[in-house]
């Protein structure tokens, strides 16, 4: 994606700076992820549906860009309309939008949009008022639905969306529409910025995705440091690409972080930080021999050489966090300890290497230190692996503020 507008319709004659200010890594969403029926058949979802979503951005603007994804479709996705609004109470995930805030999004001045197989589309450029740290609905109508279940979604949103039959796209309510806790064909979100302004990418798993966090409580770790930043520095945007059950070396749900690394990353508008919190499910889906972890092991600290030389040469920095443990979880944690030699192996290579700008120790943060190699229960959801918001709060704690000063 450009930095730099080009003249066109709803754009400015003056070239503008774009930021990314929200993003979400799209993945090829799975059977019981899609909507539920009667929104989806056999091979039509969402046929004369309204679908209204909420994101949270990191930096504010008079205006802002939407981009939709059909990035895992194989086929065209044609939406009727679609247009952005305030929610009702400025909260996350509610149904309701602000009377007078609608806003409808053009692409190439039309109101429609086809947005190709594999393919993002950016919209024009949308007058709205946006507050920093603030919620902002997105309604999607497709008139003919989605011709195929390879729907683009981000599963685990933490954020309710809800939908509706018929359009109903410029309605400040839904009164009857039926929630479900994913997003679907978004992609990201972008703002005119100064020069000053610049992204963090948080490149991760469940643990940077949010699992344990509150459902449309905004309290993933990712959202507690943009809290935490915004404090000291309103420029500063912070963009969540974490997904549930990704790994770095092989594909899982999602592409491997080596694969999407250029999407989700390089491709973003305006990014100068990259942090790096990912690893653990390399370790624990990998068998429990040592010649097995020897061979994780070695390959992710290859893998982590790989993504900060290719940031480096984007002129990003990036920052190294260690792996959390993970010891009493029903899957992960192996009787001999061999996982947990992996764990230990590839956070010392990630403190002691030099390989990143700087550390980010989130194994101290959040282990008991009467047992090292497992969480603090306080901060444990019970499965022994993820973390409950106190525990994401103690991640975002442990970012010092300053290593994204410019």
């Amino acid at each position: 994606m450009n930095d730099v507008t080009s003249p066109g319709p709803g754009a400015t004659t003056a070239a503008s700076r774009w930021v990314a200010s929200w993003a979400a890594m799209p993945q090829l969403t799975e059977p019981a992820n899609l909507p539920p029926l009667p929104f989806t058949g056999e091979h039509l979802v969402m046929t004369d549906s309204t679908l209204r979503q909420t994101v949270r951005v990191s930096v504010g603007g008079q205006r802002l860009r939407l981009r939709l994804a059909n990035t895992f479709g194989r086929v065209p996705l044609s939406v009727a309309a679609v247009a952005v609004a305030l929610p009702a109470g400025g909260r996350a995930g509610v149904s309701g939008t602000e009377p007078g805030t609608t806003r409808p999004a053009t692409f190439g001045g039309r109101r429609s949009a086809t947005v190709p197989a594999g393919a993002q589309l950016v919209s024009d450029p949308i007058d709205l008022p946006l507050p920093a740290r603030s919620n902002l609905t997105v309604t999607l109508y497709l008139a003919q639905g989605h011709p195929s279940t390879e729907v683009t979604s981000h599963p685990g949103s933490r954020t309710t969306s809800h939908l509706l039959h018929g359009y109903h796209v410029e309605q400040t309510g839904l009164p009857g529409a039926t929630p479900v806790e994913h997003w679907y064909f978004l992609g990201g979100l972008e703002v005119p910025a100064s020069s000053a302004t610049a992204a963090v990418v948080m490149l991760g798993d469940s643990l940077t995705d949010g699992r344990g966090s509150t459902t449309d409580g905004n309290d993933r770790w990712p959202d507690q440091l943009l809290d935490r930043l915004q404090a000291y520095d309103t420029d500063l945007a912070v963009l969540n690409q974490g997904a549930g059950g990704n790994r770095v070396l092989n594909d899982g749900l999602g592409p491997n972080a080596l694969a999407r690394l250029d999407r989700d990353v390089l491709a973003q508008s305006g990014v100068r930080w990259l942090v790096v919190f990912e690893g653990v499910n390399d370790i624990g889906t990998a068998s429990a021999t040592e010649a097995a972890q020897k061979a994780v092991t070695d390959d992710l600290i290859c893998a982590y050489d790989q993504i900060v030389t290719r940031a480096h040469a984007q002129g990003i920095r990036v920052y190294g966090a260690t792996l959390a443990p993970f010891g009493g979880h029903l899957d992960y944690d192996d009787p001999a300890g061999f996982r947990e030699a992996s764990r230990q192996a590839v956070n010392g290579w990630i403190r002691t290497s030099g390989r990143f700008d700087e550390v980010l120790d989130f194994d101290l943060a959040v282990r008991d230190p009467e047992h090292p190699r497992r969480l603090l229960a306080a901060v444990d959801t019970g499965d022994h692996l993820h973390l409950n918001p106190t525990g994401y709060r103690l991640l975002a704690e442990a970012v010092p503020v300053d290593l994204f000063r410019r």
